[in-house]
Order: structure tokens, then sequence, then C-alpha cells
């Protein structure tokens, strides 16, 4: 083994092939492995021992980080405060009430020459503008109060959601003993131990079934289909992130992690779709004001 400063030189596979490995299931995926050498040969061209584990030194650790991706899906950036403020002055509702604020205001401070005005009639014109600066302030009090919250709610779901990653451990081989790593610390090239109500934290091939001869999986979480999968190394030995081990137990090869798994590819891709929706909804809202005005007219 090739090796500069305690870290392989170059791997044997690339992170392409190996994403284009777990596209594969079944028994296209068996042959797919075959194509490569075998499931032996796989963890050599990675540098990884099926029974020892990776080394765990820091190099190495780093080093297949910056080869294959670290084992994080970047959470979307956060709102801001001014965003969110932006996002509450698109309601419809609120945007009538402004225009119908900012109408009551101009009406309020036009006054036409009228010698014949009773004087009580002046004294309520002369109060007019109190009416739409009412429903103007109401408005912005809707506003901030309405951005505050979805501020606040969505602070407290990131710390959530960093708080349970951060304590979610996953079971892994390195130097040949069994070590408890935070699911982030997990590598490619990884040895990792699978079994009853797992939630797999990456993606990898089937090295070893251990209590059942058919491990099963469920991938409704990736897949929508509700039937569990047999998976197995002469059988399907493909398993993915995100889905949950329902039966069986073994050990498996981590050979994706973080935006390349599968799963990962599925939230960038359901992040752009996210992102394409948000934009017609405000699109929509901009022009539905529009139409609203038109109609009035």
């Amino acid at each position: 083994m090739a090796t500069i400063d305690g870290r392989p030189a170059q791997y044997g596979i690339s992170l392409k092939q190996l994403r284009e490995l777990m596209e594969h299931r079944g028994r296209e995926g068996v042959a797919k492995i075959s194509e490569l050498g075998g499931i032996s040969e796989i963890c050599k061209k990675l540098y990884t021992s099926p029974n020892e584990g990776l080394s765990g030194s820091k190099l190495d650790i780093e080093h297949r980080r910056e080869t294959f991706g670290s084992n994080v899906i970047p959470p979307k950036p956060p709102k801001t405060f001014l965003t969110l403020v932006y996002e509450a002055l698109q309601d419809v509702t609120l945007i009538i009430l402004e225009i119908a604020s900012l109408v009551s205001l101009g009406l309020s401070f036009y006054k036409p020459a009228d010698e014949d005005t009773p004087v009580l009639q002046e004294e309520e014109d002369h109060y007019g503008w109190i009416e739409g600066l009412a429903i103007l302030i109401s408005v912005i009090v809707v506003v901030l109060v309405t951005a505050f919250n979805d501020y606040s709610k969505e602070r407290q779901f990131r710390g959530l959601q960093n708080r349970i990653e951060g304590e979610h451990k996953f079971s892994v081989i390195r130097s040949g003993e069994v070590q408890q790593i935070s699911v982030g610390d997990i590598v490619c090239g990884d040895i990792a131990q699978i079994k009853y109500g797992d939630l797999l934290p990456a993606d990898g091939v089937l090295i070893q079934i251990t209590i059942a001869l058919i491990s099963q999986v469920d991938e409704s979480s990736l897949t929508g289909e509700s039937d569990h999968v047999k998976k197995g190394v002469d059988i399907d030995p493909m398993v993915l992130s995100g889905t949950h081990v329902m039966e069986g137990s073994g050990k498996m090869v981590v050979t994706a992690v973080g935006v390349n798994s599968q799963a990962g590819i599925i939230f960038t891709l359901l992040g752009a779709a996210v992102d394409e929706q948000e934009a017609e909804i405000k699109k929509m809202k901009k022009e539905l004001p529009d139409y609203c005005m038109s109609m009035v007219c």
C-alpha cells in the first residue's frame, strides 16, 4: 500500500465510479461489483480492511473527506429577519390593506376649496388621516409579529436539528476495534456495523450478514415503496442512506457519503425544486394583486 504521510497516495477507485456503483440494484448491483473485482477488491481500492477497518489517523480521515466528501448535507442558508418581513408583506390581504391605508391617507390630506363646508365637517376632515394611519400601523404590527414568529421557529428548528445530528452515533470498525462515532465523522471506506432498527447514515455495500441469511431494509423514505426490500451479499448488497434496517445485522463498507449518497442527491434535487417552486409562488403573488386591482377598476 503506497502511502504519503500516513494516507493513501492514490485510491484505486474514483468518486464517480462509486456513485455509479450505488445506482445499481439487485442482480445488476452484484454484476457491477463483480466488474470491479468483487467486494474484497473494492475494499483494497479504498485502502480499508473488512476486519480491521480504517486506521483512524487524522491525516487519512481528512484525505478521505477531501477526496470523497464529508458525511454532511449542507442545509439551506437561514432566512434573515428582513427576508421574512418581505415575505410576510406579500400576503394579498395585507397588500389590499396597505393600498387602502395609503388611499385613505391621501384622501384625508386632499382638501377641495369649498366655502359652504360646515365647521363640523371641516373638523372631521382634519382628523381623517387617523383612520388610514391606524390601518397602516396594524399592517406593520401584523407583518413584524409574523416575521418574528417565523424567525423564532426557524432558529428553534435548526437548533433541534443540529442537536439531533450531534447526538446521532453509529458503530464503525477502526484499527480492529468497534467505535461509536458521530454520523458526520463517517468517511468513505469505513466499515460500519449495521443491525435491526438502525437508520443508515451513508451508502454502502454489504460485506457480511451475521444473523440472518437475508436482511430486510425499509427503503420507503427514498423509493416510496412500503414493501421491505430483501438484501444479501449475493442478492442485493446495496444499502442506502436514510433507510431503516428491519431485519438481520452485518457489516458494510461505506461507499458514498453526504451529497454524494443517494439520499444526498435526492435532497439536493429537492432543494432545487423547492427554490423553483418558491420563485413561482412569489411570481403568482405579485401577479395576483395586479389582477385584483384590474377587476376592481
